[in-house]
């Protein structure tokens, strides 16, 4: 039973802490949607995500509305757009975005997800003319979000895949560069992604997953914060034991919205991501959390053990509290997007080889991060490379979402707004990488990939 204190103490987290259902996301079969003809499978695309969604926004915001928990995003995550496109005589699937596009803006979301394909062992004609697409299809989109997943644990890193993603990237960043690259902030690059994933840019709706889905991602950044002022000083053990308490408080919140919109659209309950997701908001970072922890800025030593710390506490106490914990389920330390991020990296005590220590321990990997306009696209690729092997090695999700910035420089800033927040230019290492990257091919599976 719910007692009263619980309600106050919910009622307080939300006024005060920052607690809030970061987004409902409704995830969308479009494997019946195929169609030889590419005008008919956008038709039959439109159609089917307008159905499905029609009532998914005016839902939560009534749920929003009568339980007085903020909802903040209601989103779309529709299948592999590559594996619905491929059975269309095309040569290219930009019409297919724009298709998802429409159909978002006509039911009123806030994103929806899934033009995608999956790589990590080689590419069809349809995955590559879906990555092919992607630098089009972003800059005529406002609402469509792209990833590529080129590794996994059991199938190692496609290299090919990464060059060309690297090269891909920096093309989004030129055609949508009067908006500082904005196109990079809604394609990422992933290793072993997640098929029910609700969070974006890297949301879409796996092959495994029922014809259409409710998961839901929550999130409490300033509720961890704010209940480790309470045990200033006090031991790890203590540290670990109130995050795990929190967590719990969290995610039970998590499960009654995501319960409550299954019930009220007919739609199965999938999962609730228990990620901490921040905002530009001040106090509601995870940079301020680690800093709670004894910091004195995030980025200094001891950093990737605090965090190590906090997302093991984060997955134990959410565990407990729902039956059906999923997506990605972690602490995110996107850099635009964390107040206190932001101010560490301005700082220069971040760096993006810390960054990419932590991402070790967490979820998901290097996110929202500003790099010089003239960076090479080899440079990125390897980037890519180094984070998929962390997560290749490391059997979890990593992902990297990295923006080129047109015409900036390391001490800049580039400005996004809304949640995706402003993003300082970070340095990269000026050495080559291209030779590495031009050899191509698999970087193989790790041993551990042989579990059977």
């Amino acid at each position: 039973m719910i007692n009263t204190t619980e309600i106050l103490d919910t009622i307080h987290m939300i006024d005060q802490q920052h607690l809030d259902v970061r987004t409902i996301t409704m995830g969308i079969s479009l494997l019946d949607c195929a169609d030889p003809d590419p005008n008919v499978a956008c038709r039959k695309i439109y159609d089917k995500i307008t159905r499905r969604a029609e009532r998914l926004v005016a839902t939560g915001e009534a749920i929003e509305a009568e339980f007085g928990i903020p909802i903040v995003n209601k989103r779309i995550s529709v299948t592999p757009i590559a594996l619905v496109a491929g059975a269309s005589e095309t040569d290219s699937y930009v019409p297919f975005a724009v298709a998802m596009d429409q159909a978002a803006k006509a039911v009123g979301v806030n994103f929806i997800g899934g033009f995608s394909a999956l790589v990590q062992k080689g590419a069809t004609q349809a995955d590559r003319k879906l990555i092919a697409s992607i630098p089009e299809a972003l800059a005529r989109t406002e609402l469509v979000c792209a990833s590529v997943n080129v590794g996994s644990t059991r199938a190692g890193i496609n290299m090919n895949a990464v060059g060309v993603m690297g090269r891909t990237i920096k093309e989004c960043a030129q055609l949508t560069a009067e908006q500082g690259g904005f196109g990079c902030a809604k394609l990422v690059v992933f290793c072993n992604a997640v098929e029910d994933n609700p969070f974006m840019a890297g949301a879409f709706h796996g092959v495994g997953e029922p014809d259409c889905i409710i998961n839901v991602g929550v999130s409490g950044p300033g509720v961890v914060h704010h209940a480790l002022k309470e045990v200033k000083g006090m031991p790890f053990d203590v540290v670990a034991e109130t995050v795990k308490k929190t967590a719990f408080r969290v995610t039970r919140m998590g499960q009654l919205v995501a319960q409550e919109a299954s019930r009220r659209l007919g739609v199965p309950f999938g999962i609730v991501d228990l990620s901490l997701a921040p905002t530009p908001a001040i106090g509601d970072s995870v940079a301020r959390i680690l800093e709670e922890m004894g910091l004195e800025t995030c980025g200094t030593h001891g950093t990737t053990a605090a965090l190590a710390l906090l997302n093991d506490a984060v997955k134990k106490g959410g565990v407990m509290a729902s039956s059906h914990v999923g997506g990605l389920s972690g602490a995110f330390i996107p850099v635009s997007e964390d107040e206190g991020m932001i101010a560490a990296a301005r700082s220069g005590v971040l760096h993006l080889d810390k960054l990419e220590a932590m991402t070790c321990v967490c979820s998901v990997g290097l996110d929202m991060i500003a790099v010089p306009g003239d960076t090479s696209a080899a440079t990125i690729s390897a980037i890519i490379a180094d984070e998929a092997a962390i997560g290749m090695v490391n059997s979890k999700t990593t992902a990297v979402r990295i923006i080129p910035a047109p015409s900036k420089v390391v001490g800049d800033t580039v400005e996004f707004g809304g949640l995706l927040g402003s993003a300082p230019v970070m340095p990269v290492h000026p050495q080559s990488a291209e030779a590495f990257i031009a050899r191509g091919g698999r970087i193989p599976a790790p041993l551990q990939s042989l579990k059977n």
